[in-house]
């Protein structure tokens, strides 16, 4: 179990490096963030084809042929995780633009959890307890502070990027919600590839209508090489840890580790970036912390909860 904490651990780790890598990008180059999106599902793609396929072909050898095929049942709610993907890639790599990958990080990984366990009572009938409840405030109130510290280091309210941060955090609680209500046995690396290629088809024409493939003259070779770690590091290697780790690991203690990124990337923010929380923000990165432990350890119903992540990371991730 500790070799699967271990590899849990990294994917965090490098699930983390998302942010500050592309806050590099950002700052010396004209890329749009929807771009670096798209550009980053573009470059995973070919890998977590191949995934899938070695995934299937096992699959098919151990169940028969049957499990080798998708359905269209099946289709439908990876094409809705897709939609989410494509929505999450846009709003987290602008809140980054726009706020700093420490603060954008930390609203839009650390709230969800929280979210999960207060609406997956009316949703899918869990019961949130007391402790859920209490979850939900502590969340709140850290997000508070989190803001608030942010204007006091900044000088001013960067209310677009704090709004693109809880845009990001809305639609990765609606993708694990998804998850969970259509979860139907479909295997991990399939998973992947359905609902990045969906997202991929779908922020192809929005990059292309608004100009993003413009930026794209601004890149020099270093930044290319960028690109290509967002999308083989974070995302695929970070996705097969994740998934490796998860093979020998409780999904209750997956949870907690998974809550390692936020604080990775304020702290890799802090070394590479410069960027500082200040007091207050520290406080309320450590009450939301303490929040999505107490969410993911003892919110919903035990027999229900589960871990969902499509390289997110965190899910990039």
């Amino acid at each position: 179990m500790i070799q699967g904490a271990l590899l849990i651990a990294l994917a965090a780790l490098l699930w983390a490096t998302t942010g500050i890598v592309a806050k590099f990008l950002f700052t010396g180059t004209e890329l749009q963030p929807i771009t670096l999106g798209f550009l980053r599902l573009v470059v995973a793609l070919p890998f977590f084809w191949l995934l899938m396929r070695r995934e299937r072909e096992r699959l098919s050898a151990d169940a028969g042929t049957s499990r080798g095929r998708m359905t269209f049942k099946a289709l439908v709610p990876l094409a809705a995780l897709g939609l989410f993907q494509a929505i999450y890639q846009s709003s987290y790599l602008l809140a980054v633009d726009l706020t700093g990958a420490g603060i954008a990080t930390l609203i839009a990984l650390c709230l969800p959890p929280v979210l999960v366990a207060m609406l997956a009572a009316p949703l899918l009938g869990e019961k949130p307890g007391l402790l859920t409840i209490l979850a939900l405030m502590a969340a709140i109130a850290g997000t508070a502070m989190l803001v608030l510290s942010d204007m006091e280091t900044t000088g001013s309210l960067r209310l677009m990027g704090l709004l693109m941060a809880l845009l990001a955090a809305a639609v990765y609680t609606g993708f694990t919600l998804t998850s969970r209500y259509s979860a139907a046995g479909t295997p991990a690396f399939t998973t992947a590839f359905f609902c990045f290629g969906t997202a991929a088809l779908i922020l192809l024409p929005v990059v292309s209508v608004t100009g993003g493939f413009d930026g794209l003259e601004t890149l020099t070779l270093r930044h290319w090489l960028m690109v290509g770690y967002i999308g083989i590091v974070p995302t695929c290697i970070g996705y097969v840890s994740f998934f490796s780790g998860m093979r020998t690991t409780p999904a209750t203690l997956s949870s907690i580790i998974v809550t390692l990124e936020p604080l990775f990337v304020a702290l890799l923010a802090w070394v590479f970036l410069g960027e500082v929380l200040g007091p207050t923000g520290l406080a309320g990165a450590l009450i939301l912390t303490v929040a999505v432990i107490v969410a993911s350890r003892w919110g919903g119903n035990p027999g229900t909860r589960k871990v969902a992540d499509t390289g997110v990371q965190s899910p990039e991730a």
